[in-house]
């Protein structure tokens, strides 16, 4: 049964409700949403911070990893306090003070790479319960896990990358759009991670906050969502660009 917005709840998300591309019931979609979250750094904390304030009703976050003082400038969901504890029990007990009424699940399992141990039934589980999934990961293996699960449970998937000074988002929606596997065809994923090349904090966060503006609008059904279209950031040009994915794209995956 879905649930409807207290009058606590209806006056907190004011600001948002009377937007009229949002209103009362796309508050509510967002009160009844399980949204995924799968990597919980720079990209990961920054979207779970703006998707718990903004009234989503439900997080799943996934992340095996420990917070460590290297972390600290650009996920700034953690404190010096939170170095050596897990990302996700971590993440939980902030995000629990931000918004009580968001339902907090964490899973502190890794993502498996192709060809080597078969995936935890729980990730896959997890995946097959949310409304959208946010890949908030960096590398390739799981990127390219984690679209091939959503397309095969028909999850919308929201992709953010960082490196530099530069981000990118992509929207993949299953029987609406492409999947994340039709651009790998066409553009190949960085070698370098943010440990060799280095990453512009403020770019991390900006591009985390826009996959949560991207999922609170695919969640409300907005009608102007960028499907099939990598969108780029360039901090030092100041410059978002959109790049359509051309026809004809051979995707194994998809068939597009």
């Amino acid at each position: 049964m879905s649930k409807s917005l207290t009058n606590q709840q209806a006056m907190r998300y004011n600001r948002h409700i009377v937007l009229p591309k949002v209103d009362l019931n796309g508050q509510e979609a967002l009160l009844n949403a399980n949204i995924c979250i799968i990597g919980i750094g720079g990209l990961g904390t920054a979207a779970a911070t703006s998707l718990c304030a903004s009234g989503v009703g439900s997080l799943t976050l996934i992340d095996h990893d420990i917070v460590e003082t290297t972390n600290l400038p650009r996920q700034t969901l953690f404190s010096e306090q939170d170095v050596g504890t897990s990302k996700v029990e971590a993440a939980k007990s902030r995000l629990n003070a931000i918004n009580s009424d968001c339902d907090i699940t964490v899973i502190a399992k890794p993502f498996s790479a192709p060809g080597t141990a078969p995936l935890s039934p729980t990730l896959k589980q997890a995946i097959k319960r949310a409304d959208v999934v946010l890949d908030c990961t960096d590398n390739v293996d799981s990127r390219d896990v984690i679209n091939e699960l959503c397309f095969k449970l028909n999850t919308p998937l929201v992709s953010g990358a960082a490196i530099r000074f530069e981000g990118q988002l992509f929207v993949a929606i299953p029987g609406e759009s492409r999947c994340y596997a039709c651009l790998r065809t066409l553009f190949e994923s960085p070698d370098l991670s943010c440990v060799e090349a280095g990453i512009f904090s403020p770019v991390v966060n900006i591009v985390g906050t826009y996959q949560a503006m991207l999922a609170m609008q695919v969640l409300m059904d907005f009608d102007n969502i960028p499907k099939n279209t990598l969108m780029t950031f360039d901090a030092l040009s100041h410059e978002w660009r959109n790049w359509k994915l051309p026809k004809g794209v051979d995707c194994e995956l998809c068939a597009c």
